[in-house]
């Protein structure tokens, strides 16, 4: 099966790719919308630029996409795009948000191809660990009360999952980020031939929320 697979950068993104590629489908391009609205209703914005790397780390064609980011237009941007491509269907982190499926599984619907969503509805504390387990990821923004300055830039892992997982519980955070109180990108995956290394990188933070934004990276070798 020829795939498309959604590619932000995040861990459910990640997740599903690496899903779709041991199902023994052939990727064949991963599709990233770059939104210039940084209110996206659709689409991750931090450090999209690094989705490149992450092309020539897999050897997977990037497609992207460039959008003004207004409600449905970006939907109709993605749509265009995905109806040039060879594909029988696409594959997306979609996990909990109704807007964000429905959406797609409508382009689809209109181009004749199949959605697959293996992320859908599954549990979202089982993603979270299974996710700090397989990938390098690590919090590029922060936009929740209990979730300060020090959590950006940091790796997800076996040393710090429980403090953020009790931090969720005690703020009511969505374990899956799906109310926006952060998001993530990942370095690393079993899928990447080469790893990201960030060379430079800058904190922007207001006393609330904040981002880590990388100003310069580069693929090494994982050895």
């Amino acid at each position: 099966m020829k795939i498309a697979s959604l590619y932000s950068g995040g861990k459910d993104s990640a997740y599903a790719l690496f899903w779709a590629l041991n199902q023994g489908w052939d990727v064949r391009y991963l599709v990233n919308v770059a939104s210039k609205n940084k209110e996206s209703y659709m689409f991750h914005i931090p450090n999209v630029e690094l989705t490149d790397l992450v092309s020539e780390s897999t050897g997977i064609e990037m497609v992207k996409v460039i959008t003004k980011g207004e409600k449905e237009k970006e939907i109709l941007d993605l749509q265009k795009n995905l109806e040039k491509l060879d594909i029988d269907g696409i594959v997306s982190g979609a996990l909990a948000s109704e807007y964000q499926r429905a959406r797609i599984d409508h382009i689809c619907e209109e181009i004749g191809i199949k959605s697959f969503a293996p992320l859908w509805h599954k549990d979202q504390e089982l993603i979270l660990r299974d996710t700090s387990k397989f990938f390098d990821f690590r919090m590029v923004s922060v936009a929740a009360y209990g979730l300060d300055k020090k959590w950006l830039g940091k790796r997800i892992d076996e040393t710090n999952i429980e403090e953020l997982l009790k931090i969720m519980e005690k703020y009511q955070i969505n374990k899956a980020f799906e109310g926006g109180e952060a998001e993530t990108f990942v370095f690393d995956a079993p899928f990447f031939e080469k790893k990201i290394e960030v060379l430079d990188y800058e904190i922007i933070w207001d006393g609330v929320s904040g981002s880590y934004n990388v100003k310069d990276a580069e693929l090494v070798s994982k050895k």
